[in-house]
């Protein structure tokens, strides 16, 4: 139908370019910032979800450094434990040295000697070994229950506790094991004699395997934090990959899009243009 008060062809060409830039405009979006979601009226349930992974993307994250950061702490520990091992094997030469009925009594004074100087260096060592800036041996982090946080929710944590092995076992065979332990630089009387440097050999042999039991521990709580460290990795590798699924734009099917956009623009531009000549023809029947 002809007619001057409305023109249905060139409201039909109007709707569609303008629904042809809504789109063109989307497509241009998504190109430019390579998000296929770019706010939540492009996909609210999509950008709800990639909103979850993302966070805890990021909260795995955290929780690999918090295990690497783990690790590091239980290897200065297990470093400073393998030292007084060190001392503790020496002493207990000194000790089986100062028991055999060929040492004199200057023997024994010079094996005392250095015997008191390995534990007073097993004193220092004890209480100032620190990481971070806090006491990490006796009396510190490793004397105490430990819980790392290997996850990213509050209920992905793992605890070690050697609180027992390290204050109360340890502590007392590192005491029975040298006078100087407790009273730094003294003169001790552990090897004066052959019978009692012989009671420090049972001694010390006990301090030793309690340093290495504490130190198996640490050695088991972190392997276990290294395989946590290699799951949290890929977990995180394939919850990005998730997460780019949902909000990556696919380049060739949005070009695809953006040029089909284009091309119906163009069209509906032109139909918009004949359509406006409608009103030429109802003046043409008045002539």
């Amino acid at each position: 139908m002809l007619s001057l008060h409305t023109n249905n062809a060139a409201l039909s060409a109007q709707n569609s370019i303008s629904k042809t830039q809504n789109s063109l405009s989307t497509s241009m979006t998504r190109l430019s910032t390579g998000y296929r979601i770019n706010s939540a009226m492009d996909d609210a349930a999509g950008l709800q979800i990639a909103t979850r992974l993302n966070a805890q993307t990021s909260g795995m994250a955290m929780a690999m450094r918090n295990t690497q950061n783990s690790i590091s702490m239980m290897q200065t520990a297990e470093g400073s434990f393998n030292e007084v091992t060190n001392m503790l094997v020496r002493m207990k030469d000194l000790a089986t040295q100062a028991a055999d009925a060929s040492s004199t009594t200057a023997d024994r004074t010079g094996m005392q000697s250095e015997f008191d100087a390995l534990g007073t260096e097993l004193s220092n060592v004890m209480n100032n070994t620190t990481f971070g800036g806090s006491k990490l041996l006796k009396g510190g982090t490793i004397a105490t229950a430990m819980t790392f946080q290997i996850g990213a929710s509050s209920a992905e944590t793992m605890t070690v506790d050697l609180s027992a092995q390290v204050a109360t076992t340890l502590e007392a065979s590192l005491t029975a094991a040298s006078s100087n332990y407790l009273a730094p630089n003294v003169a001790g009387t552990e090897l004066a004699t052959g019978t009692s440097a012989s009671a420090m050999i049972d001694k010390l042999s006990t301090a030793i395997s309690d340093v290495g039991t504490v130190r198996s521990a640490l050695g088991a709580a972190g392997n276990r934090l290294d395989h946590i460290n290699n799951n949290l990795s890929n977990i995180g590798t394939n919850t990005k990959a998730a997460t780019g699924r949902i909000m990556d734009v696919d380049y060739a099917a949005e070009s695809s899009n953006m040029t089909s956009n284009q091309m119906l623009l163009q069209a509906g531009t032109a139909m918009l243009k004949q359509s406006n000549s409608m009103s030429s023809m109802v003046m043409s029947l008045l002539q």
